[in-house]
């Protein structure tokens, strides 16, 4: 450290020059680095990454010698190496200071990389790595760089880069049917199920390394062994300078599940069997004392329950004090005298976000951790008092979910528009300091944690209105320019018809419901409320919506190289296809129990058809699955995607009113669908589509039934000019389902032609019937009964409280109407 303030003093005000000539840093032979005598293992690591990626691009592994690229790591400079460097007149005062940062640039003819520490020099390593046309995924999405016979950086090129959010990172969660089979089949090979071992967490902290992250919660599902009872994982993470945290549920980084033994400990019940309880977090605090941890404070049951052994809300702030009180004592006695040094995170998730705000006293120097709502609706973030915490605020966000009403465990479909809403008005809250991800599988959430983690690194890399853009430039990253134009439209669409129903939601039924009612707690697959009869058969386009996308994307797949088809068909084909099979099975088959009688089923030309398309979309799913994991990059991934995680009743066969023969297969052939979109004398707008909107209002990309939803503060407003013909008729508005995170009301109003407004609040309990309609649609709909006069109106839409985004509204003129889809064209 004491050179570091040296340096700092010695180099203010120094000027930055760069050089007058471009640098061919590769035209041949081998690319050569050097560094300095002493680096962090992490930078070793990189290294070996670099010299790998080179090997991809160039067919010649990197090496170290005299070349065109000099790496300094700063905290590890001796002052031979420190007087070379400060030669180069390098702003060292921008960075010197901040974790995990680095500058690049060129000094003297050469491509010189400087870190603050092990993690930035690393991340500058593997910048130039993305200069060269390396992909983060080259790995994890098998995107195999392409060839170059010579490299060069521009003679004016300089970035400087730092993190945004301290610590960024992903939970490994609901591994069960993806990551712990792939790693017990092919990665870490082993005969006993449940290990997840060093040679998978190696592969992910490559990829977290490439992504710039640098924390992990570890895979701590029921049935997997725990991190730190797996030979190697400890110092697999310590070579790569990992971050390790745990989740909610996981105090002072135990795993319950595995780790908790209530034949030898007894109870896990802080009341009637405190001492063992206290020994068992001792024992981890001092196993972990001299690695870099991340301490979560409190406690709830062994796996995702609520306390043991307390009763009313008043017991269980007290219970939960004494709780952390204890654990502090732990952490100063064992890991460090001066708790302010020690990381610790309390995260106030399910039940636990009540007990704290019925008084329960966190210290100031305790990060809070946020949640949302497990379908990414943020339920609270820090107010004014919280977000002056010297712990700071983090954020723990879900990519996937397993639980009520319904697990998404299958494809990783949340809007991006969704992800930066949330994630930027955390930012905008001060959650600053810890940003994690929960992933069953980083492979399958690739475009949505790529996302995650870039605003991670840099908050403002992506804004509301350059959304596409980035999405853009990833697919241009994995696929290459000509291709991305055409994906960026069909995967925009994509995410449209996701946000309207997620795959795993199209059977409408639910989990976690009475088993004295339902088997295993699962309601039957039902109808859907897509209607064959309304807005022109809107079912049928939602389908022909799909084979749409399909069809884009068979054309862009023309257009990237060879090499890349295993990177295409598992990012890009397998999620599509999927998805719009998945449509497909739920809506036909609804189409053929609503047309054919089962006993002339057989007889019934129009209900076969339909059956048959159900039928070969659910062939097509295991079709598609099957060439995942058997035949997709020879096998590389088998084991890691289940087509039925749970085996969940949405993923089985279709449910028809007989069996289709396979005569029958073969007769009816999968001809277009026709649907014209009719909006049947309704009055349609995105809430995009206005007259005029005060000064707050922000459209949104990629979000929404509209794919562009605005996002209104209080007091701002939208305004719309519309006809309407005389008559009475029911006024639909439709928003975002978001959650009051700042303890408040969720409330706007709507108004006619300056009538009174009507005010709707849109907040909903945890786990209330109408929250779980609103995750599962996508969108919370209000509706009142108005009366018009023919002719022109103006409606206005204001915002009463924040967390108000309007996507869509509708007048229609047929009360009884039943339908899904309000019949308007995103704003793509």
């Amino acid at each position: 450290m004491k050179i570091r303030y040296l340096l700092l003093h010695a180099i203010l005000g120094l000027s930055t020059t760069v050089s007058a000539k471009d640098v061919v840093w590769y035209a041949g032979g081998h690319v050569t680095y050097s560094t300095q005598k002493n680096y962090g293992t992490v930078v070793a690591k990189a290294l070996d990454m670099f010299s790998a990626d080179m090997k991809a691009v160039t067919g010649k592994s990197a090496r170290k010698g005299e070349g065109k690229i000099e790496i300094y790591q700063l905290d590890m400079l001796n002052n031979k190496e420190f007087k070379r460097l400060s030669g180069y007149k390098i702003p060292l005062e921008k960075f010197i200071a901040k974790p995990d940062a680095f500058w690049m640039g060129i000094r003297n003819g050469k491509v010189v990389i400087v870190g603050s520490n092990g993690r930035g020099t690393a991340y500058g390593i593997l910048e130039l790595s993305r200069k060269a046309g390396v992909s983060p995924w080259i790995d994890w999405g098998d995107v195999t760089p392409q060839r170059k016979h010579y490299l060069v950086l521009n003679e004016q090129f300089e970035t400087l880069q730092h993190p945004s959010v301290e610590y960024r990172g992903v939970f490994i969660n609901d591994e069960d049917w993806s990551t712990r089979v792939w790693d017990k089949q092919l990665v870490d090979a082993h005969s006993k199920s449940g290990i997840i071992g060093p040679r998978y967490y190696h592969r992910l902290f490559e990829l977290l390394l490439r992504l710039r992250a640098n924390t992990l919660w570890p895979a701590m599902h029921e049935g997997t062994d725990g991190f730190f009872q797996v030979k190697g994982n400890k110092e697999v993470a310590d070579s790569f300078d990992i971050v390790l945290g745990s989740s909610h549920c996981e105090p002072i980084l135990r795993n319950n599940v595995a780790e908790w033994n209530s034949k030898q400990r007894g109870p896990y019940n802080w009341i009637t069997n405190r001492k063992q309880v206290e020994n068992y977090w001792r024992e981890r605090a001092q196993e972990t004392a001299h690695m870099d941890g991340l301490y979560t404070l409190g406690m709830r049951g062994i796996h995702d329950g609520s306390m043991e052994g307390v009763g009313g809300n008043v017991d269980r702030v007290k219970a939960l004090q004494s709780v952390i009180d204890e654990q502090r004592n732990i952490l100063h006695q064992t890991v460090n005298r001066d708790l302010k040094k020690v990381p610790q995170v309390f995260i106030p998730y399910k039940e636990v976000l009540q007990i704290y705000e019925s008084g329960l006293k966190v210290p100031d120097d305790v990060m809070l951790m946020w949640c949302d709502d497990n379908y990414g609706y943020l339920t609270r973030l820090p107010d004014a008092a919280e977000q002056k915490r010297a712990g700071g605020s983090g954020v723990y966000y879900h990519l996937s979910y397993w639980g009520r009403p319904h697990d998404y465990l299958w494809l990783t479909t949340t809007q991006p528009g969704l992800v930066y809403s949330e994630m930027r008005e955390a930012w905008d809250h001060n959650a600053q300091r810890l940003w994690i991800a929960n992933v069953h599988d980083p492979k399958v959430a690739a475009y949505d944690l790529s996302l995650f983690m870039d605003m991670a690194w840099n908050i403002n890399s992506v804004t509301a209105s350059s959304l596409q853009q980035h999405l853009r430039d990833w697919l241009t990253q994995q696929f290459g320019e000509e291709a991305a134009a055409p994906l960026t439209e069909a995967m925009t669409e994509f995410y449209h018809l996701c946000g309207i129903r997620r795959p795993e939601f199209m059977g409408w039924n639910q989990v976690e419901l009475d088993r004295n009612r339902y088997k295993n707690g699962w309601s039957p697959v039902q109808d859907t409320e897509f209607s064959a009869d309304e807005f022109g058969n809107e079912l049928e386009r939602y389908l022909n919506d799909y084979e749409a996308v399909k069809h884009k994307i068979a054309a862009a797949e023309q257009m990237i190289r060879p090499e890349l088809k295993d990177a295409f068909f598992a990012a890009i084909k397998y999620p599509v296809y999927c998805a719009a099979a998945m449509a497909t099975k739920q809506l036909q088959a609804q189409e053929a129990r609503h047309i054919a009688r089962k006993e002339n089923f057989h007889r019934d030309e129009e209900a076969l058809e339909a059956a048959v398309r159900s039928v070969k979309a659910y062939q097509e799913i295991q079709t598609l699955t099957e060439y995942y994991n058997k035949q997709m990059a020879h096998g590389k991934w088998n084991g890691l995607m289940d087509m039925a995680p749970r085996s969940l009743l949405v993923f089985q066969a279709p449910s028809l009113p007989g069996e289709v023969t396979a005569e029958e297969m073969r007769k009816y052939v999968q001809e277009p669908l026709e649907a014209k979109m009719e909006q049947d004398g309704c009055v349609v707008r995105n809430a995009c589509d206005y007259q005029s909107a005060t000064d707050g209002a922000q459209p949104i990309e990629m979000l929404g039934h509209s794919m562009k939803a605005v996002k209104l503060p209080k007091g701002e407003s939208l305004t719309y000019r519309f006809y309407a013909k005389d008559g009475n008729a029911v006024l639909y508005t439709a928003l975002i389902p978001t959650q009051s995170n700042d303890n408040g009301d969720i409330r706007y109003s709507i108004s006619i032609d300056d009538g009174d407004p009507v005010i709707y609040s849109l907040k909903e309990p945890y786990r209330s019937e109408r929250w779980k309609v609103n995750v599962l649609r996508g969108q919370a709909l209000r509706t009142t009964d108005i009366k018009l006069k023919g002719g022109y109106h103006t409606l206005v839409i204001k915002a009463l409280d924040n967390h108000i985004v309007v996507d869509q509204w509708m007048i229609d003129y047929h009360p009884d109407r039943h339908f899904y889809v309000f019949p308007t064209q995103p704003a793509l």
